[in-house]
C-alpha cells in the first residue's frame, strides 16, 4: 500500500528546493491528503477555496474518484506518474495526494506574478485599442478570443526549452491559413532543442530558415488587434510564455512601413503617413553616406549656395569627412545605449551633457562640423519611424557609409543593387519578403504603400493563397 509519506518522498527527492511546499490537512471524518505547489506560483486563496473547504467533508475511505468529484475547481486532470506531477509542480499547478492511494490528482491552480493590461511603449496610438500583450500566455490568449469568437480559430500548445518547459501557442484560423503551414512552423520549432527559452526572440530565431541573416524573417507585434488582423490575412501566430511580444508568419517588408493606425484613420491619411514612413527610412539610411562620399569623390553635385555653408563649416576640422561622419554616428549610438540602461532620473541629465557639452563643445573645438551633427541627429530621427526596422536600418547604415567612404556614390549604387537583387530572392515559408512589389501582385498593391478603403480590401491577400479569398462580402460603401 502506497502512503501518503512515501508520494511526498518520491516528489521531494527531486524537488529538493525550500520554496516547494508540501501542505498536509485532513477531513473531518480523518480522510488524509497532502497538497504540494511551488510558493510563490499557485494561488493559495484558490487552494483554499477551490480544494481545501470542500475536502473537508471527505469520508474517511474515500477513494481518489470520490475525491475528485468533490474538487470545486474547472482545471483537474489524473496523474499516475511522479515525472508527470514534478513537470506540473513546476509550472505552477498543484499535486493532490490522497493517503493509501498510487495515483494523484493534478489541480489547475497556476497564478504567476505578472502585470496588468496596459498600452505597450513600442506600438502607441492616437486612435484605436491600447491594450497590449502581457507576459502571461494565458492573458494573451484571452485578449486574441476576446476579438474572434469564431469557432476556427485554432490554439495548439507546444513546449520548448529542455529545462524551461516554456509554453508556446501557435495560432491560427482554420479555413483561412494555408494548408500544412501550421505543421511546418511546429516542425521549425520542435526540431531546435535549448535548455531555455526566455522571449519570444529565441523562438522567432528557430521558425526563421535563414537566422544569420541582417533582415528578418517574421512580424512582430505587442497589440492583440494586429495580431488578429495578421491571422485573419492567412498567417500563423505565435504567443510565447514570459513574453509580451508575439510573432506572425509569413513576413513581408511592407508590413514593418505599415501601423496599426492606418486602419482607423482615413485613407488619405494612411497613404501619406506610409509613404512618410519609406521616404523617412531612405534618408535616414543614405544621408550620412551620400554625405561623406559627395564630399570625398562627387562634390559637384552639392549645391553651390550649400557647398559653401558646407565648406565655411568644415575648413579647418583635423578629420577626414567619412572619420568625421563615423565619430559623430558612434557618439549617437553610445547616447542612444547609455538613454536606455540609465535611470530615469539620470537620464535627463544624460541627454543635457550629450547635447549641450558633447555636442556644442567638440563643434566650437572645431573637432565636429555642424552639418556632420545635424545630418546624423535627422538620420537617426528618420530611422525612428519604422522601430520595428531599427536594427536593420542602423546596421545599413553603417555599412552604407563604409562603403561611401571607400569606394564613393558608385559603392552606393552597386551595394543598393545587391541588395535589392538578396532580397528580391529571398522568401518567409514561400512569401516573397519583397511582395506585392517582387513579384508585383497587383491586387495586394491597395494595402502597401497605398492604403485603400476597406471596399476595395474586401479579398484576403492573394500572395498568401488562402483557402476563404473573401473577408469582406458588402460590393458597396453606400
Amino acid at each position: 500500500m502506497v502512503t501518503l509519506e512515501k508520494n511526498i518522498k518520491s516528489v521531494k527527492d527531486v524537488l529538493t528546493s525550500q520554496d516547494i511546499i508540501v501542505f498536509k490537512f485532513d477531513s473531518l471524518n480523518g480522510r488524509k491528503f497532502a497538497v504540494i505547489y511551488a510558493d510563490g506560483l499557485a494561488d493559495k486563496q484558490l487552494l483554499g477555496e477551490l480544494v481545501v473547504k470542500p475536502l473537508k467533508d471527505a469520508e474517511k475511505d474515500a477513494e481518489l474518484g470520490t475525491v475528485k468529484k468533490l474538487l470545486a475547481s474547472p482545471e483537474i486532470k489524473d496523474g499516475t506518474k511522479i515525472s508527470d506531477a514534478i513537470k506540473e509542480i513546476s509550472d505552477g499547478n498543484a499535486a493532490l495526494f490522497v493517503d493509501g492511494e498510487k495515483d494523484f490528482i493534478i489541480i489547475g491552480l497556476k497564478n504567476p506574478p505578472g502585470r496588468t493590461v496596459a498600452e505597450p511603449p513600442t506600438q502607441v496610438v492616437v486612435k484605436g485599442p491600447r491594450e497590449g500583450f502581457t507576459e502571461d500566455i494565458k492573458t494573451n490568449l484571452g485578449l486574441v478570443r476576446k476579438r474572434l469568437k469564431s469557432e476556427n480559430l485554432k490554439v495548439k500548445m507546444l513546449k520548448a526549452g529542455k529545462k524551461s518547459e516554456t509554453a508556446v501557442a501557435l495560432v491560427y484560423i482554420d479555413g483561412v491559413c494555408p494548408d500544412g503551414l501550421p505543421e511546418r512552423v511546429e516542425k521549425q520549432i520542435e526540431k531546435n532543442e535549448i535548455d531555455i527559452i526566455p522571449d519570444s526572440s529565441y523562438v522567432a530565431h528557430f521558425i526563421s530558415k535563414k537566422p544569420r541573416s541582417l533582415f528578418k524573417r517574421n512580424g512582430t507585434s505587442e497589440k492583440p488587434d494586429i495580431f488578429c488582423a495578421k491571422i485573419c490575412e492567412g498567417r500563423v501566430g505565435l504567443i510565447v510564455d514570459g513574453s509580451p511580444i508575439s510573432l506572425t508568419v509569413p513576413y513581408m517588408i511592407t508590413e514593418d512601413l505599415q501601423s496599426g493606425e492606418d486602419y482607423y484613420s482615413l485613407t488619405y491619411r494612411a497613404t501619406i503617413v506610409r509613404i512618410l514612413r519609406v521616404l523617412s527610412l531612405l534618408v535616414g539610411i543614405f544621408l550620412p553616406a551620400l554625405y561623406v562620399s559627395a564630399q570625398l569623390f562627387k562634390i559637384q553635385i552639392i549645391p553651390f549656395q550649400l557647398l559653401l555653408k558646407i565648406s565655411s563649416s568644415v575648413s579647418g576640422l583635423p578629420l577626414s569627412p567619412s572619420v568625421e561622419m563615423f565619430l559623430t554616428l558612434f557618439i549617437l549610438e553610445v547616447l542612444i545605449e547609455a538613454s536606455i540602461r540609465m535611470p530615469n532620473y539620470v537620464g535627463l541629465a544624460m541627454s543635457v551633457v550629450g547635447a549641450l557639452v558633447l555636442g556644442d563643445t567638440a563643434v566650437k573645438a572645431g573637432i565636429i562640423s555642424t552639418p556632420a551633427i545635424i545630418i546624423v541627429a535627422f538620420s537617426a530621427i528618420c530611422l525612428y519611424t519604422t522601430p520595428d526596422l531599427v536594427e536593420t536600418t542602423t546596421a545599413l547604415r553603417w555599412i552604407y557609409l563604409i562603403v561611401a567612404g571607400s569606394i564613393g556614390p558608385f559603392g552606393v549604387v552597386l551595394l543598393t543593387a545587391f541588395i535589392l537583387c538578396y532580397l528580391v530572392t529571398e522568401q518567409s515559408y514561400g512569401i516573397p519578403l519583397m511582395a506585392p512589389f517582387a513579384p508585383l501582385i497587383k491586387n495586394d498593391l491597395y494595402d502597401s504603400m497605398v492604403k485603400a478603403n476597406m471596399y476595395t480590401l474586401k479579398n484576403r491577400p492573394k500572395v498568401f493563397k488562402t483557402k476563404d479569398r473573401v473577408r469582406l462580402k458588402t460590393q458597396s460603401g453606400e
